[in-house]
C-alpha cells in the first residue's frame, strides 16, 4: 500500500505522525498483553540481568507494559513480559529455563 506524503501540509503531517505513533504503541501494548497472558500471577519466571545472571523469582502483578516479579531475596524487579521464561520446579526433577536476555531492576 502506498500513500503519497509529498501533498500533505505540515499540520497533516504532524497528525499523520501522531497517528502512526498512536498505533505503533497500541500494537506493543497489544503484543505485550498477549505474552502476559501466558503467565499468571504466583508462576515462577526467570530472566537474564546483565549484572545478576539469571534472576528467578515469582510473578506478582500485571503492569500495563511489563510484569513485576519478586526474588527470593526480596528485589523487585519491573520486566517486559517478552523477557520472561517459565522455571521449572527442581523439585519436580527439571532444571530451569536460562533466558539471555537483560532486563532493568527498580
Amino acid at each position: 500500500m502506498r500513500f503519497d506524503i509529498d501533498g500533505l501540509t505540515e499540520a497533516e503531517l504532524v497528525d499523520l505522525n501522531n497517528r502512526i505513533v498512536a498505533r505503533l504503541r497500541f500494537l506493543q501494548q497489544a503484543r505485550a498483553h498477549q505474552r502476559m497472558l501466558q503467565f499468571k500471577l504466583g508462576d515462577r519466571v526467570g530472566f537474564a540481568s546483565e549484572a545478576h545472571g539469571l534472576v528467578v523469582g515469582t510473578l506478582i502483578r500485571y503492569n500495563r507494559k511489563s510484569v513485576t516479579v519478586i526474588t527470593d531475596a526480596g528485589q523487585h524487579w519491573n520486566v517486559a513480559p517478552s523477557l520472561l521464561q517459565r522455571v521449572v520446579d527442581p523439585n519436580e526433577g527439571e532444571g530451569a529455563i536460562a533466558p539471555s536476555v537483560p532486563a532493568r531492576r527498580t
